[in-house]
């Protein structure tokens, strides 16, 4: 069937037609598995913002921060993302980066390390390291353990930093295999190159982290749908944010919520090209029901498909009914468009 009658047979179905795009499946509604009572691949994240949290010096910094830590674990965050570089932030003392800056596990990564292993959660952990006479602008990532996954050292400096003595990271990003998914991050000034973001996406990246010194706005938002991924903010001064893979902003720091942003994501969905697949929406409600939900964004014309049952892995769908990833769509594209080009 021809996409322009596709769409002239199913515009204007209601209550007694087969199929109204983007009315099949309310933002509230959630299959409830007996045992568990949650979404397949849930993920619980927690990120600060530092607005107005003040210290005299490091520790004091250090200190308060894990504080703000212990009053929202009850959350049981799978992770924790805290700010750029926050140990040296809002202090009324100043800083060297050559004395403050530590190879993990240093003097301040140990006491997240430590948190992070009494409580279960992963942690991000910005601050300076040093390695080989080198200093960077880096997260720590540790594990639930209390162990160093590895660290991410930012791309991009701004000169004032790099003046300073920082040097820039390497250009290949890391990610980072968690029992949740793979993770990536990205710090503040990196957020205006492209290279890093889709580096991470090639690589398997289903969340990246942003610690940054300012919230950075709708850039994000645009970083998380260009790429696919959630994008996870945590920042020294402004709004946190969590956007998810379409770039909507799941929750996010404000007025009544000044430090913490908490929520939950799920990371069980697949983004598409509407068109050929909305063919098969019908038939897959049909037999899914609200075990599967289908959000359309009519505009752009993408869809979300999204597991809300343990028992269900997008994947298998995609596979069942032959569906292909918007990012297979663009790639089919460019290798036909290669071919018959002259």
């Amino acid at each position: 069937m021809k996409r322009r009658k596709f769409i002239q047979n199913s515009v204007g179905l209601g209550a007694g037609g087969a199929l109204v795009p983007g009315s099949l499946f309310q933002d509230n509604q959630l299959v409830n598995n007996p045992d568990h009572k949650c979404l397949p691949r849930e993920v619980w994240i927690a990120s600060l913002s530092l607005t107005k949290i003040y210290a005299s010096d490091c520790n004091e910094m250090v200190r308060i921060v894990l504080e703000e830590m212990e009053k929202i674990i009850h959350y049981k965050p799978d992770v924790i993302c805290l700010p750029e570089i926050f140990p040296f932030f809002h202090l009324s003392s100043v800083i060297s980066i050559k004395e403050v800056a530590e190879k993990p596990l240093g003097k301040i990564s140990s006491r997240f390390a430590e948190f992070a292993q009494r409580h279960g959660t992963y942690v991000i952990c910005p601050l300076y390291t040093f390695e080989n006479g080198r200093y960077y602008n880096a997260a720590v990532i540790i594990g639930r353990d209390g162990k160093v996954l590895g660290e991410y050292r930012k791309v991009h400096p701004t000169d004032y930093e790099m003046k300073e003595g920082i040097s820039p990271g390497p250009l290949d990003p890391p990610v980072f295999e968690t029992d949740f998914g793979i993770i990536g991050v990205q710090i503040c000034f990196d957020v205006e190159w492209s290279d890093s973001w889709k580096k991470l996406r090639e690589k398997g990246a289903e969340i990246v982290f942003f610690p940054s010194a300012y919230a950075a706005g709708i850039s994000l938002n645009s970083k998380a749908w260009q790429n696919k991924y959630c994008v996870v903010s945590s920042t020294l001064s402004g709004t946190s944010k969590i956007c998810d893979i379409t770039g909507e902003e799941i929750a996010k720091t404000g007025r009544w919520n000044p430090n913490w942003v908490i929520a939950s994501i799920n990371l069980e969905k697949a983004f598409l090209h509407t068109w050929p697949f909305v063919k098969c929406f019908e038939e897959i409600q049909a037999k899914y029901g609200r075990k599967v939900k289908i959000t359309h964004f009519h505009e752009e014309e993408w869809t979300i498909i999204e597991s809300r049952s343990t028992d269900i892995k997008i994947d298998s769908v995609l596979q069942e009914y032959n569906l292909l990833t918007y990012e297979q769509v663009i790639h089919n594209a460019d290798q036909m468009q290669t071919e018959n080009r002259d």
